[in-house]
């Protein structure tokens, strides 16, 4: 109902770990992420530590959720740099979401460093009860 994941998102992060390489604007790196059904809303959170609110960009096209976020290095080009191991760059990761899921009413907000969006689900996809008419309060008609 969510989402699919790309299924060589493990194989970049260990390939991230054994090489060292972040993400750059033409490979960008994954970022972590929970996703969860709470009432009538399902809730994605995004770890991005570092991040600023600034850098983060959100975009639903055709129920497809693209966000987007950049960590920059907190050191000048003039410093040098005994251990890099922090990842900085650009940061991607696509959600496609379910038909029953209301893309026009997500809500997104950034606090230490995660990225939580609500998605409302749709009015008709949520249960529903339906009412059982009887034959006995009908009335019958003689001919």
């Amino acid at each position: 109902m969510l989402m699919r994941t790309d299924p060589f998102r493990e194989l970049d992060r260990l390939t991230q770990q054994v090489f060292g390489t972040h993400g750059t604007t033409t490979r960008p790196a994954a970022m972590p992420m929970d996703a969860y059904r709470d009432g009538d809303d399902y809730v994605v959170r995004f770890d991005l530590p570092g991040v600023s609110a600034e850098s983060i960009d959100l975009d639903v096209e055709r129920n497809v959720l693209t966000v987007r976020a950049e960590r920059q290095a907190e050191f000048g080009d003039d410093v040098e740099v005994s251990v890099s191991e922090r990842p900085r760059g650009v940061f991607s990761r696509q959600l496609f979401l379910g038909e029953t899921l209301d893309t026009d009413r997500i809500e997104a907000e950034y606090h230490s460093g995660v990225l939580t969006l609500r998605i409302p689900v749709t009015e008709r996809a949520k249960p529903r009860k339906i009412a059982i008419g009887s034959r006995e309060d009908a009335k019958q008609l003689n001919a």
